[in-house]
């Protein structure tokens, strides 16, 4: 589709959790096609995990973003969907590469919400590439129970807090779900929610620096529970590393049931985003130093740090396959 002015971010770019949105939006099509595919109960493909995405090049308004994707991998419960991004400039007829993504949904039956459906398998052109799918299938799903496990934070207030610490940017939106929030099922678009996170996570990222910022990446979003409409939902945001020239935010959503539910508030989603600065020209500025104060400030730092050099280093390995090629 064309990409209008109300998909604009303030530095008149197409806004990240626009794009993340049709992503999911693509995924979503192509898994829940899929699991309909062979005689059986009805069924919504629900997202469950989208692993890291690359902002690869910015995506202006007025061009025409193509989304494409492809499953490459199916287990009994779950589906690997592969999305590509590419955007059109209609004028010149210039096209590019915006953003690559995997994701995995699961089929939850319409009959009933808690059941998940078995997945029809799909053909592979070679061995190689069922074996390949299984392992990042089983990556994925370790990590999930990893980050499942360290999600017991909770974002607090601070009280005049000093400039470029964590308190300082960390930042929270609360939303209503609504009908339009979401699924066939009653339960939030995976989009829907991944927008949301952005916009916090952006948030974050210009009050620390006081600047234009873009969106670089997003680390893996993992799903731990279904959302319902009705449900109010805290989007939280905080700084937890700064390189010389980028910034690592921790998003994470967590659901309080409104209406006709006696459960108590619950962690629904989990994410990493990774934001640059931008001058008024758009080349790259460097980041304020995070001034960090508290033992879990400074461990989450390191933590951050971890994954800035691991990114690094598996970018640079790329780079240098790619030049002896």
């Amino acid at each position: 589709r064309i990409m209008r002015p109300d998909d604009a971010n303030i530095a008149g770019n197409v806004h990240g959790g626009t794009i993340l949105k049709m992503i999911e939006e693509a995924g979503a099509i192509i898994s829940t096609r899929h699991c309909n595919s062979q005689a059986g109960e009805p069924c919504v493909a629900a997202l469950a995990r989208v692993e890291r995405t690359d902002f690869l090049s910015p995506m202006c308004i007025g061009e025409v973003a193509n989304v494409s994707a492809e499953i490459t991998y199916t287990s009994r419960h779950s589906v690997e969907v592969q999305v590509n991004v590419m955007s059109e400039n209609i004028l010149t007829g210039a096209k590019k590469l915006t953003n690559k993504a995997t994701l995995w949904y699961v089929p939850l039956s319409l009959k009933n919400v808690n059941k998940v459906l078995e997945v029809p398998p799909i053909q592979y052109t070679r061995k190689e590439q069922e074996d390949e799918g299984k392992k990042r299938y089983e990556e994925q799903k370790l990590d999930r129970l990893e980050t499942k496990q360290r999600n017991g934070d909770v974002i607090f207030p601070i009280i005049n807090p000093e400039l470029h610490t964590v308190g300082y940017s960390q930042s929270s939106l609360i939303h209503l779900v609504g009908p339009s929030d979401c699924t066939l099922l009653g339960f939030v678009h995976g989009g829907v929610t991944m927008k949301l996170m952005d916009e916090v996570a952006g948030i974050v990222a210009a009050r620390h620096c006081k600047t234009n910022i873009v969106t670089a990446s997003v680390d893996a979003i993992n799903f731990h529970e279904k959302i319902k409409k009705g449900c109010v939902i805290t989007i939280s945001g905080r700084m937890t590393f700064t390189s010389n020239k980028s910034m690592e935010i921790e998003v994470f959503v967590d659901a309080d049931p409104f209406v006709d539910e006696p459960r108590e508030r619950y962690r629904a989603v989990s994410a990493f985003f990774t934001y640059v600065s931008l001058s008024k020209e758009g080349k790259p500025l460097p980041v304020p130093q995070l001034l960090t104060e508290t033992e879990d400030e400074k461990r989450r730092f390191e933590e951050g740090k971890g994954r800035y050099l691991q990114t690094k280093a598996k970018r640079q390995a790329q780079m240098q396959q790619a030049a002896q090629q």
